[in-house]
């Protein structure tokens, strides 16, 4: 049985869809492996068992805190991890300071961790109280706070209908902009309640917070260098597996996936994206909006 520290304990994350992850990762035991998003390590747990000392996994986050509880969970372990404070979207560089050229598979799980979730000081969901950072690198100086402040009425809406497709994005904007002193989460959540009707308001919290989220940590701009860039660090026969939380991000794994089948570079290897069994989304709500898409590298 794995033992978890106090800290672990309090934000006990269980990672998603983890055998489908696995099975589809196609392990060699000598391979290198990326986790883009390793979080405090679910997922690398996992891997890590599946490989030899010879193996190697290179975890990147741009999470500090997630990081720290990752490199204290693996401080001890056998096998060769390396951990980075970094997005994704850098993994290049980091494989030029190993000395890596490619490596056997990538992994990415794009969803937001229970720890994050559930802090009372970063304002991830409309359930907190505290401050409204949503930060996932705290060394970003741009919080959501500033990015509300920032913007005019008008760019806010297209924030909040572009990264939340939420229909009713000018009348949020327009409340949003109209509160005074929007600090946490409880007042973003307040201005979002005065704009929308009670019935399905829940999604309309859900799309908001994903959409100020994702403007304020370019996560769809990440996303999308690393789309442009994976194929050319993958091994011929090496797997690329990601998992998606929201229908944008899912359409642009989906488009990637494709062009590169058409130009003769990758099979996709899931016609149709992977989602989690009943018995998990039961055991785990927080999975049921997961999608896994999954490619292997041809030539």
């Amino acid at each position: 049985m794995e033992i978890l520290s106090p800290q672990e304990h309090s934000y006990a994350h269980i990672p998603v869809m983890t055998i489908e992850v696995i099975d589809h990762l196609n392990l060699q035991p000598d391979g290198a492996y990326l986790d883009g998003t390793i979080g405090a390590g679910g997922h690398a747990t996992k891997i890590l068992a599946q490989l030899s000392l010879k193996g190697k996994l290179i975890g990147l986050d741009r999470d500090a805190e997630a990081l720290e509880i990752c490199k204290n969970r693996f401080g001890a372990s056998a096998h060769p991890i390396f951990t980075y404070k970094s997005s994704y979207h850098n993994f290049p560089k980091i494989l030029d300071k190993l000395g890596i050229s490619k490596v056997n598979g990538i992994l990415l799980d794009l969803g937001l961790s229970s720890m994050q979730l559930k802090s009372e000081t970063r304002g991830f969901s409309f359930n907190s109280s505290g401050a409204l950072d949503m930060r996932f690198d705290k060394e970003n100086s741009f919080s959501a706070v500033e990015l509300i402040s920032q913007s005019s009425e008008e760019e806010l809406a297209n924030i909040i209908f572009q990264f939340g497709e939420e229909r009713r994005s000018k009348r949020i904007a327009r409340s949003i902009k109209s509160a005074k002193n929007l600090l946490t989460a409880t007042d973003l959540k307040e201005a979002i309640r005065r704009a929308t009707p009670p019935q399905k308001r829940n999604k309309s919290l859900a799309r908001v917070f994903q959409a100020i989220r994702i403007a304020v940590n370019n996560e769809l701009e990440r996303l999308n260098k690393f789309l442009g860039l994976f194929i050319e660090h993958l091994s011929v026969g090496g797997r690329i597996v990601i998992m998606t939380y929201h229908s944008i991000e899912d359409r642009m794994v989906k488009h990637a996936f494709r062009s590169l089948k058409q130009s003769g570079r990758l099979a996709i290897l899931t016609k149709k994206p992977i989602v989690p069994t009943e018995n998990e989304i039961k055991r785990n709500n927080r999975s049921r909006s997961a999608k896994l898409r999954v490619g292997e590298k041809l030539i």
